[in-house]
Order: structure tokens, then sequence, then C-alpha cells
């Protein structure tokens, strides 16, 4: 009998192995080379709609009938002040969906010679990411370049696709093209796939979608050894707070600090023991895009993700998580105790009001 999901991990994989490709070429070709103005974010926003438009055409010849939740619109792209980049980013789209087949790939995915799209089909493709989520039936969540501010500065970011079947993270895949392949090994370079599916674990292949390595996130050895995973923008998550939950558990270890769902991926081997995300204000509501992924590939990696009130995260509520309550994932040996220093620490603050 088949593998449960093994041909939508197979799309998957193809998916983000070709957007990584697509995204580092946009990064040499327009940010390295500095070929645009200082400063000019067009070149993520090119990258971010291109991949998009690759993954979605690939995810409609693979599972036709799945809608997608996807972070782009492509409304601006089709007026004719968005032709110049309308026509960069229908290039780096057919360049990717063209590139020769490799391990993995099938034709019937809409890739490999010959398999340009046109102009309408790849705007069209892009546009297929405004379903509205919600608790039944399934969606595919993509977000093309996760990380915006650590894609610009040629560090960490992510290229990240999950299924999510009634309200439940199923598959989830994250391509991390800066990502050491061994942090023990630098030398070893650069770009990993991680890639999770629910019941059948987590693992770490080559950029390529090859070589594939079980992961497991390390036991704890001690609180005042746990490193968090943090963002490197304050404004995305509070370090002020998470410096108080460290010390309220004893914690010595300074934070590692990258952009986007490579956090996810850096626990899941060890480069950190828990990854706090805690909202910095009222309002902002977190994306499904930015964390399914993460979620599977944790749990599967023998891990917990809640939020700060011990639930886990709820993927049916539309195209958010609702109410924002943070995100605690860490292992399963020091999620409770993480857990329990943050609810001290709200409570704390919470009286000083």
């Amino acid at each position: 009998m088949a593998t449960s999901y093994a041909q939508e991990e197979k799309v998957a994989i193809a998916a983000v192995r070709r957007a990584c490709v697509l995204t580092s070429s946009v990064f040499e070709k327009l940010i390295k080379n500095e070929t645009l103005v200082k400063g000019d974010k067009s070149p993520v926003t090119v990258g971010d709609f291109a991949a998009q438009a690759l993954i979605s055409t690939i995810l409609q010849n693979a599972f036709p009938n799945d809608p997608i939740v996807g972070e782009e619109d492509a409304s601006d792209l089709r007026v004719e002040s968005g032709k110049a980049m309308r026509d960069r980013i229908i290039s780096l789209a057919n360049d990717a969906l063209t590139a020769p087949l490799a391990a993995g790939d099938d034709p019937l995915w809409g890739v490999g010679p010959g398999r340009d799209q046109s102009a309408d089909q790849l705007l069209d493709a892009i546009d297929r990411g405004n379903h509205t989520g919600g608790s039944q039936g399934r969606m595919w969540t993509i977000d093309p370049i996760d990380g915006t501010k650590g894609f610009l500065r040629g560090e960490q970011y992510a290229v990240c696709l999950s299924l999510i079947v009634d309200s439940k993270v199923q598959v989830g895949v994250i391509g991390c093209p800066n990502l050491p392949i061994d942090p023990a090994h630098p030398e070893r370079g650069v770009g990993a796939i991680f890639s999770a599916v629910r019941g059948q674990g987590a693992r770490q292949l080559s950029l390529e979608g090859t070589d594939p390595i079980p992961l497991r996130i390390p036991p704890t050895t001690s609180l005042e050894a746990l490193k968090f995973l943090e963002s490197v923008e304050a404004a995305h998550s509070s370090h002020s707070f998470n410096d108080r939950v460290s010390a309220a558990l004893g914690v010595k270890a300074t934070p590692l600090r990258m952009d986007s769902q490579a956090k996810y991926a850096s626990l899941c081997r060890g480069e950190g023991g828990a990854y706090l995300r805690m909202p910095t204000g009222v309002g902002y509501k977190e994306k499904i895009w930015d964390h399914a992924p993460g979620q599977i590939l944790v749990e599967e990696a023998g891990g917990v993700v809640t939020n700060s009130r011990g639930e886990p995260l709820d993927f049916g509520l539309g195209r958010t998580l609702g109410e924002n309550y943070g995100v605690i994932a860490a292992g399963k040996d020091v999620h409770s105790q993480v857990l329990a220093a943050v609810q001290k620490v709200q409570g704390e603050l919470k009286a000083k009001v």
C-alpha cells in the first residue's frame, strides 16, 4: 500500500527545490550585484511573486482540485504600471519551470524543458493563492520568501510549503538555501530542505532533494544551557519578554537570532532548545503560512508547538491563527517548563499594569 501523503511530499519537495534555485538566482542577480537602487525592495517582491507562481503552477498540475492559501496577490501586476516588474517575474518563473528535470521530478507537474507558461497563466497561478482558508478539506499554504530582511541581507530566509487537511497540517516542507548543511562542519557549505509528514517523522535533505537524514530534537542537558531561537527583528517578537523568560528559567546561553522558519528547522537538529515568538503589541495576527510547515516539522522531530495558553495552533480559522497568544516550540522534555515560565512572566507583567 502506498505511503500516506507520499505523493504530496514528493511534489512539495520538488516545488520547494525549484523555488530555492529561483530565489537564490534573484539574490545573485538583483541584490548582490546591486543592479537596482540600493535599499529598493523590488528584487524580493520579484522573487516572492515568481516563486509563488512557480509553486502554484506545480500544485495546480499535480493536485488540480486543491485550493491554495498564499501570501501574494497579482492585482498590481495586471495594470500597465506593473509591466516591467511583471515581465521580470514571468521570465524568472519560466526559467525555473523549464529547468531540466531532476531527481524526483515528473513532467506531469508542468516542469521541464518546453513547459513555459504565458503571462496570464502565471498571474492566474499567483492569484490561486487567494483562498480564504477554513476548517474543512485540503488546502496548501505557500510562503515563497519567508524572512524578507534576512533574504535582502544574504542571511536566513526560507521557502515554505504545507498541506493542511481538515485544520491539521499533514505535510510540511521548508527550503533554507543559506542554512549550513551541518552546523558542526561549516566547510560543507550551505543549503538544505527540511520535510515532515504526519506520523512519518522529519528529515533533512540536500538542496537537490536527496540524501535524507532523520531529524530528532536532542534532549535538553540543562536549562542553564538552553538556547532560545528568536527573530532578528524585535518588531516581530518581543526580545525583552524573552529575556524575562530566560531569567525565570535560569538560562545563561545567548539566544540565537535568525529570520524566517529556518528557526524551526534549526530547533529540529539541536541548534537551539526552544523557539519563542511572543506578540509585541495588540492587533497583529500570525498568518498560517508562517507556522504550518514549521509546526509539523517540530512535532515530527519529537517536539511540541503551542501558544502561550498551552493550546495547539489552530490552522482552521482562515488565513490567520486568530488572536495572537504567541508561539512556543520546544522539545517534549522542556516545553512544559518553558510554557510555565512564559505564563509566569505574563502574570508578572499583567500585575504591574
